[in-house]
């Protein structure tokens, strides 16, 4: 357990998988990953007009991590902007859908029920980055209690 500056106790979050990624504008997506689709902006660090790191919280657990995009970083820091995809679990998939529906974002995957169990959904962010939304939480690990 860590504490806050004003000594009120914080937990860490569970261990988890964050996938990274870099943009050409990173301010403008996290603007969109944070205003639009419901992200929690928990940690930005600039250097200069860049964003070396920005740490952006999912509310029903994990989260992104992403940065401005440096052509100049080694080889498998990150990939180039727009090759990203991920899959964001959430209770709240229909509510999701139309909210982001309504603002105009662009759905690569209609909402539907899938056939493994999941009501899911697609779309891309600013810089072309594929992002899926559902209900499916995995399958349970083998030897797992039930």
């Amino acid at each position: 357990m860590n504490t806050t500056p004003d000594t009120m106790p914080t937990t860490a979050p569970a261990p988890t998988i964050w996938p990274g990624l870099q943009a050409n504008d990173a301010p403008a997506l996290i603007d969109f990953l944070v205003g639009t689709v419901g992200f929690l902006r928990t940690a930005v660090y600039e250097d200069g007009d860049r964003v070396a790191h920005a740490q952006l919280d999912w509310p029903e657990g994990g989260g992104v991590m992403l940065g401005s995009y440096d052509p100049s970083a080694p080889e498998g820091t990150c990939g180039t902007p727009g090759t990203a995809g991920a899959y964001v679990v959430t209770d709240r998939v229909d509510e999701l859908y139309e909210r982001l529906v309504a603002a105009g974002v662009r759905v690569t995957t209609e909402i539907e029920d899938k056939p493994y169990g999941s009501r899911e959904f697609g779309i891309l962010d600013p810089e072309g980055n594929r992002w899926s939304f559902g209900t499916y939480r995995g399958e349970p690990r083998p030897g797992a209690a039930s």
